[in-house]
Parts: structure tokens; C-alpha cells; sequence
């Protein structure tokens, strides 16, 4: 994948435009980060490799310190494949102590390469056990979010026409030349919209579904951004020159991103989401093998996975907690869509079969 988890998520571009969100937070100096020994004893800097759309507040990273004693400073490295990738490359030897950002379509990549050190976080026995994925527990689950298709209220209201709310309703002749997708091989969550439909139709049916999608005049652009805000009808944020497609493939947290930063907050969001075309990411955060700071990554493991960081972080990086304790903001729990039955891919079935997939799809749809 060319785009990180969340490349195209409404939520990255705008938090860090409107709240100023850096890079860097709390960071230390690299002379603490060389002052520990073997295991970075002495080492007051925690160092967190993560995909660019990592965001927490400087209130939250400052009461780590204050608990810790640890430093947090943050190297971003690109989208989420890059970013593992990166790792991997340097296994052993990396350029951090805890890595951020790797979801349930790389799971098995990464723990099949050897490239974490277990670790039990504290506190994990109050994660939702449907995303503790690794019994072995080379990876502490943090946060998940569902991609969806998501509707131009506008849109459907004029048209006095129901919008979508399932995979199959997208094939139908109202929905003609109505959707936008991402590509599948270059967008998180095109490829995540793919396997939604793997899940839903099975390893034969799939073909068969998004042939009579590309019948039924679906479009594909390369990712999130451009579908979103170029070619999405309800996006408030986007390009409207020629936005006129009303369905889009997005995530479920992007109705309440819309009202938070729309000019005039709104009575109620002016997108919705259609529950039933929903896949549930897990991203995934672990103990680097070999870190230098290996007391300091664990530390910070146990805090990724506490109340205070799990609620800070819906209105910075837009996703959902996986404590099941955390309280979500009220413009979460006002405007959100609540995803009861999302479809799901196991991960060692999507690193069997993700390429194979992805050019399966490519050979239908894409021109």
C-alpha cells in the first residue's frame, strides 16, 4: 500500500491543521537517548516509530513523563507500509523502541518476520478481547476503525431516495454511477472496502460482486484524498468543481470529523454511513526487538492501553479506543455511526491471499 492507514482520513489533515498537532512531542535529546546501557537503563527518551498519522496531545505525552519519567519522542516514517517496511529492513537494530501503526491487513507480515519482543502491557485484560490478535502478545492492541461507504445526506434527501445501507444495495440501479472508491493496491482503505467484500462474499463470490459493481459504475482513484475531497459530494472540506459522486469509501468516524470542523456546527452530520459495507481495522503497537530502551518501550505499552491515552485519543487521530472503560467524546457518541457487525479478515488469511486479491480486483475494475 502506498497511503498509510490513514493517508486519506478526513481526520489526519484536519486535526493537524486545526489543533497544530507536531510531529515531536516531549521530546528528549538524542545524548539521553545514548545515555543508557544495553537496554537504555539510563536512557530518559522512549523512542515511537510510527506511520505519519500518529497524533496525541502535548497534555497527554507531558503526564507520561510525569509518571514515567520517560521522554516521548516520536519518528514518523510515512504511510504504514513504508513504515514497516522500514523496520524490517533494520530488524535488530532499529531505529526505535516501540513501533505504532501496524493493523490487522500486516499483522502477519510483521510478526512473521521476527520483528517485535513480547510483551504482556499492563492493564490488557481490560482490552476488548476481539482484537487481542496475538496470543503471544508480541503486540498490544490500541486502537480500531471501521471503513465504510459513506453518503451525501444532501444528496439522497433531494433525490427522495434511501441510501445504500449493504454491500449488496451497491449494485443496485438507483446506485448507478453514484460510488467512489480507492484503489485497492495504493489506498488503506480501498483495500480495506476489498476485503470487506472478501468477507462478505467468500473467496469465489468476490469477483462475481465487484464485477456487477463495475457495472454499476463504480469509480476508482488512487486514494483517500481524492475520492474524499475531490470527488465526493458531501465532503464540506473538499474541491466541489466536479464532486459529484454521493457515496464514498471512508471510515466510520468521518460524519462527527465533519461536524467538528465544519464553519457552523450543524444540527446533525451531513454524511452517514452505510453500516453494513463496514471492515474493522486493529492497529497495533509493540516492543521493538532489540530496542535500546526496552524498560522505557514498555512503560510506554502499558500507557498506549490506559484511560488517559485511550480517550485522548479519538479527537486525535480519530479512531476508537480499545479499553473498554474509555468514554468517547460527545461528538463521537452525537454524530458517530455505531458499527455493530463489521466484517473482519483473519490476518494470517489476508497475508495468504492479499496479493493475489488485490490483482484479482485490479484485473476487474481498474482502467
Amino acid at each position: 500500500m502506498s497511503t498509510t492507514h490513514r493517508t486519506g482520513r478526513l481526520a489526519a489533515t484536519a486535526a493537524a491543521a486545526a489543533l497544530g498537532v507536531t510531529a515531536l512531542a516531549g521530546c528528549g535529546s538524542s545524548d539521553d537517548q545514548a545515555s543508557g546501557g544495553p537496554k537504555g537503563s539510563g536512557s530518559k527518551t522512549v523512542t515511537l516509530v510510527s506511520h505519519d498519522s500518529f497524533n496525541a496531545s502535548e497534555e497527554v505525552l507531558k503526564e507520561f513523563t510525569k509518571e514515567t519519567g520517560y521522554t516521548v519522542k516520536v519518528l514518523k516514517s510515512g504511510d504504514a507500509g513504508v513504515a514497516l517496511n522500514q523496520e524490517i529492513l533494520t530488524k535488530g537494530s532499529p531505529r526505535g523502541d516501540v513501533f505504532f501503526g501496524v493493523d490487522n491487513t500486516l499483522l502477519s507480515r510483521a510478526l512473521d518476520s521476527g520483528l517485535f519482543t513480547p510483551y504482556e502491557a499492563k492493564g490488557l485484560d481490560r482490552v476488548a478481547e476481539a482484537t487481542r490478535l496475538d496470543a503471544e502478545h508480541r503486540v498490544t492492541p490500541v486502537d480500531t476503525g471501521d471503513i465504510c461507504v459513506n453518503y451525501d445526506k444532501k444528496y439522497f434527501a433531494d433525490k427522495k431516495l434511501a441510501p445504500p445501507s449493504t454491500f449488496a444495495d451497491l449494485t443496485k440501479p438507483a446506485y448507478k454511477d453514484l460510488l467512489v472508491t480507492e484503489n485497492a493496491a495504493t489506498s488503506s482503505p480501498g483495500l480495506g472496502f476489498l476485503l470487506g467484500t472478501v468477507a462478505a462474499y467468500g473467496e469465489k463470490g468476490y469477483q462475481d460482486y465487484w464485477k456487477k459493481l463495475e457495472k454499476n459504475g463504480v469509480k476508482v482513484v488512487d486514494g483517500w484524498e481524492e475520492a474524499y475531497n475531490e470527488e465526493f459530494s458531501g465532503s464540506a472540506g473538499g474541491k466541489k468543481a466536479k464532486a459529484d459522486r454521493p457515496l464514498v469509501v471512508s471510515y466510520a468516524s468521518s460524519p462527527p470529523v465533519e461536524v467538528l470542523y465544519a464553519k457552523q456546527p450543524p444540527a446533525e452530520a451531513p454524511t452517514g454511513v452505510a453500516t453494513g459495507t463496514c471492515f474493522r481495522q486493529i492497529e497495533f503497537a509493540g516492543l521493538l526487538d532489540g530496542a535500546k530502551n526496552e524498560a522505557g518501550g514498555k512503560a510506554l505499552l502499558d500507557f498506549l492501553i490506559s484511560k488517559k491515552f485511550q480517550e485522548d485519543m479519538p479527537l486525535n487521530m480519530f479512531v476508537n479506543p480499545v479499553v473498554e472503560d474509555a468514554e468517547l467524546p460527545e461528538v463521537f457518541t452525537k454524530f458517530g455511526a455505531t458499527v455493530e457487525k463489521p466484517t473482519t479478515v483473519a490476518p494470517d488469511s489476508i497475508a495468504k491471499n492479499r496479493e493475489q486479491w488485490v490483482q484479482s480486483w485490479s484485473s476487474l475494475v481498474v482502467k
